[in-house]
């Protein structure tokens, strides 16, 4: 499932220095580019931790930015950013990330099945660490594929 949602084009490292706000908005660009997300999701995203605190935080540096579908998905999708400096959630040094992943779900089963793989391979602290030291696309679109074919 992820591996079908989670295409090459999607997933992006960074050197730069980002606010958690930049790196929401660059792990976004991919499906705002690709006509999944409308701006209005990015800005929903953002309103949303900002008014609802560091929830998104999974916690081992990831974190999920996501919004309601009704606030601009027009098809699901997900992408992935890699900072090699972490960006701190709401600046607070608690909620270091540096594995950004955005999530939009068109409708509530799609959103089920793409947050259940999510958590599968996140959950697996092997899989977790290839992602983090993955140095492209490719190898982390091959490390989710290897994982959902060994399940």
């Amino acid at each position: 499932m992820l591996s079908r949602l989670l295409p090459e084009r999607n997933i992006h490292f960074t050197s730069s220095t980002l606010t958690w706000r930049e790196a929401i908005t660059q792990v976004a660009a991919p499906l705002l580019e690709a006509g999944d997300i409308t701006p209005e999701y990015i800005r929903a995203m953002l309103d949303s931790v900002e008014a609802g605190g560091t929830y998104i935080d999974l916690g081992h540096g990831i974190a999920l930015a996501h919004a309601r579908p009704e606030r601009g998905v027009v098809r699901t999708g997900i992408a992935m950013l890699r900072l090699a400096e972490p960006a701190a959630l709401l600046d607070q040094p608690e909620h270091a990330v540096d594995l950004y992943f955005c999530f939009a779900a068109a409708d509530a089963d799609a959103h089920m099945r793409a947050m259940a793989s999510l958590a599968r391979i996140l959950s697996d602290a092997d899989t977790r660490q290839a992602l983090r030291d993955a140095a492209s696309a490719a190898e982390v679109v091959e490390l989710i594929t290897e994982f959902e074919e060994s399940e």
